[in-house]
């Protein structure tokens, strides 16, 4: 009787969707297949991820030895490219991982219908044809060619006669990364445009005046970081194609080398060429560059990037999501640039304590964004391939994996904070203002960590529409609270609003999965109907 009510129970609870994010919590740094997969996307995107503002951190720790003046107006030029950025960036990438995902997917059951076809001596009737070169090991091995039928998708694939019939990938064709890439080039050269000729303008937004004394550094590396902004958007939306294969490695590699090249050069220019701020922005923009030249060398090597013609670029498609995109991060970042606009009016003093708190607020959260990095790709892979068992356990694994971590961050996080905050300035003032956001900057990071996740979860199923209208929804309150905290509580009002934004940032994006609605809708299929 007990194992009935045991059973009967079970099938009731998942008439209630949101007792999913339990499920099989004691496994969630199990090592299994699932966990495997997502530790092997997760921690090299993480380590990708975290590597840029660690190198905008490190920037942060040399341009503070130059002046409480210097590094405040780095602080309001970077949270001005990092809007600027974020407005085209966000979506691009985003929508890259989940179409490149989904296309790969598509050319791969393909491409094994095809070898299934091929091994049971098939003929298609579908007119489009093959060719399939027949090989040795060696190298000078003669060759002889064969004609066979594949779907319309499929490329050249090789066969490899010692290996029974095993196929070796060539060049892939796929659209999205063509049309990525292409967008991620105009795109750039507009934002380069942009930032140089309203520079002073923009800069005035954010409460620098003309008669302001950050006014001066402020425009000298707000105008030479604009430079990179092309290998910047380049970079990212390359980055998104091989995170739509699962492939995190390479970015990795590539980011890597172009922020220890950043580092390197910083107090070369800063202090041996005496180019402060500047030589912060000229090498940042070299970094981008290199970061930029390796994931397209590398590119090249494993996508026709060049489509047969214009006609398979798909421009429309990714302006439909990316308008989706586009409000959701613009509601974003605009509720965090307006708040280092806040902190900004308050003072030199107040503003170099926030960027140093928010570099560090957003670099510890960024890193479980390598979770939803792994996500994204596992869940638009199941998407595609109508495996919605494994979508429901990937979005669980990855969510309950960044709560663990976030708490993990939190403690890192709050005794770094405290002992550590002399690195990024010498001011007394400056420090205390550091540590009186101790309890936001670390203790807001479970709920950041989960929200990142979520990001990549709700990305995955293609929810972009959703994702849009409750950020924007969240940024409206948001807003609200920042001018009223800011007008009440000043420096500390700050940091509570950006601590209220997260927590609705959260609830939003839990009550999707967690109501079964939307592409999650199957989670409302009871239990019995699923068996």
């Amino acid at each position: 009787m007990a194992e009935v009510g045991n059973v009967a129970c079970t099938k009731r609870r998942w008439n209630i969707p949101i007792f999913v994010f339990f499920e099989d919590i004691r496994n969630v740094f199990k090592f299994d297949d699932l966990g495997m997969e997502i530790l092997r996307i997760a921690f090299p995107a993480a380590l990708a991820l975290a590597a840029d503002p660690i190198a905008s951190l490190i920037d942060t720790a040399f341009i503070g030895h130059l002046g409480a003046n210097e590094i405040a107006a780095v602080g309001v030029s970077i949270a001005i490219f990092n809007q600027a950025s974020k407005v085209t960036i966000f979506p691009l990438v985003n929508i890259t991982t989940s179409f490149v995902a989904e296309e790969e997917t598509v050319r791969r059951i393909s491409e094994k219908e095809a070898i299934a076809d091929l091994e049971k001596g098939k003929e298609e009737k579908n007119d489009t044809k093959v060719q399939l070169v027949l090989t040795d090991d060696t190298d000078n091995a003669k060759k002889e060619t064969k004609e066979i039928a594949l779907a319309p998708e499929s490329k050249c694939v090789s066969l490899d006669n010692k290996s029974k019939g095993k196929l070796k990938r060539v060049k892939r064709h796929i659209p999205s990364a063509s049309t990525a890439i292409l967008m991620g080039c105009i795109l750039g050269i507009l934002q380069t445009i942009f930032l140089i000729f309203l520079a002073k303008p923009i800069l005035s937004l954010m409460g620098v005046k003309s008669d302001s004394p950050m006014l001066s550094p402020a425009k000298k590396y707000l105008t030479l970081r604009a430079i990179g902004a092309p290998a910047v958007l380049l970079s990212l939306a390359m980055q998104g194609v091989f995170r739509g294969f699962k492939d995190t490695r390479t970015p990795l590699f590539a980011t890597v080398a172009g922020d220890l090249t950043n580092i390197i050069l910083d107090p070369i220019f800063i202090f041996v060429f005496r180019w402060g701020v500047s030589g912060a922005a000229i090498a940042h923009v070299l970094s981008q560059y290199l970061i930029s030249i390796i994931l397209l060398f590398k590119l090249m090597t494993e996508v026709d990037l060049l489509p047969p013609s214009a006609k398979d670029l798909q421009f429309s498609k990714f302006l439909k999501n990316g308008f989706w995109l586009l409000a959701r991060v613009i509601a974003v970042t605009f509720c965090v640039t307006l708040a280092a606009s806040l902190a900004a009016r308050l003072g030199t003093t107040q503003m170099a304590a926030f960027q140093v708190c928010l570099q560090i607020w957003l670099t510890s959260s960024l890193l479980a964004d390598g979770l939803a990095v792994a996500g994204q790709a596992i869940l638009a892979t199941s998407f595609a391939e109508n495996d919605f068992q494994k979508a429901k356990a990937a979005g669980v694994r990855v969510l309950q994996m960044g709560l663990v971590l976030g708490f993990g961050l939190a403690m890192f996080v709050a005794i770094g904070l405290y002992f550590g905050s002399g690195v990024f300035s010498k001011d007394k003032n400056v420090i205390r203002l550091i540590i009186i956001a101790i309890p936001f900057v670390a203790g807001t990071q479970p709920i950041n960590s989960v929200a990142f996740v979520l990001d990549g979860v709700n990305f995955g199923a293609n929810d972009f529409a959703y994702s849009a209208y409750s950020m924007v929804l969240v940024g409206a309150l948001t807003i609200t609270s920042e001018f009223f905290l800011y007008k009440s509580n000043g420096y500390t009002g700050i940091w509570i609003a950006l601590t209220i934004f997260m927590v609705l940032r959260t609830f939003a994006g839990l009550w999707r999965m967690g109501t079964g609605t939307g592409p999650w809708r199957f989670l409302r299929v009871p239990a019995e109907a699923k068996s």
